[in-house]
């Protein structure tokens, strides 16, 4: 990764919020599996291929467990990294960290 976004779940100024990611593609089931080190660990079903977990990723995370668009989720850095930042629009950083917990 090329910056340092923080924590695993941060309010940027602009009132968007990032979540830091460490994603496993092709687990048996895609959930999130608590922490490692300063990033939430995602188990994802899909595989690396051709951007297949990236877009997997960001529709579970907005349909699956937040409950949103999927156009309020986006990848900003890590596309072919398992190291990810998601950020997510018309939420706040409670709400996503509350949502999270029951995923």
């Amino acid at each position: 990764m090329d910056e340092d976004p923080g924590p695993a779940l941060a309010t940027q100024p602009d009132g968007t919020v990032r979540l830091r990611l460490r994603v496993r593609p092709r687990a048996r089931r895609t959930a999130v599996e608590g922490m490692r080190g300063d990033a939430l660990k995602v188990h994802l079903q899909a595989p690396p291929v051709d951007g297949a977990a990236n877009e997997a990723l960001l529709r579970w995370l907005a349909k699956e467990v937040l409950g949103v668009r999927p156009a309020q989720v986006r990848l900003v850095a890590g596309a072919t990294s398992r190291d990810k930042v998601v950020e997510v629009d018309g939420l706040d950083a409670e709400d996503v960290a509350a949502r999270l917990r029951c995923a």
